[in-house]
């Protein structure tokens, strides 16, 4: 089993930027493709990036193409999301995914995904 947990999240003005971490326990990490998920009220949750479980296949929603880069640290358990010029519609709760069953890039649906970290709140005012 894998636990993730998401650090990272706060308040920040438009424009700006955070990073968000998602650590996970277990010795398997580096078998398992990742994936960031945000979720606002209201809105269903949709997909924000993902990484392959080497670091080197991406993907990006459009929405965040550009300014959120996705990054891991297999030594380190560890997935990041940098994210940049940061607008209000960014604001939702993020969650970081694994995937141990997919073997390239990471998959936009949620439903794949078998661990999910409890989320961190990202607010992004104007």
């Amino acid at each position: 089993q894998v636990q993730l947990v998401e650090s990272g999240g706060g308040l920040v003005q438009a424009g700006g930027s955070l990073r968000l971490s998602c650590a996970a326990s277990g010795r398997t990490f580096s078998s398992i493709t990742m994936g960031w998920f945000r979720q606002a009220p209201g809105k269903e949750r949709e997909f924000v990036a993902g990484i392959s479980r080497s670091g080197r296949i991406t993907s990006y929603a459009d929405s965040v193409k550009g300014r959120f880069t996705i990054s891991r640290d297999n030594a380190e358990n560890t997935v990041y999301l940098q994210m940049n010029s940061l607008k209000p519609e960014d604001s939702a709760v993020y969650y970081c995914a694994g995937d141990r069953k997919a073997m390239g890039s990471a998959s936009i649906y949620g439903s794949g995904y078998d661990y999910w970290g409890q989320g961190t709140q990202v607010t992004v005012s104007s």
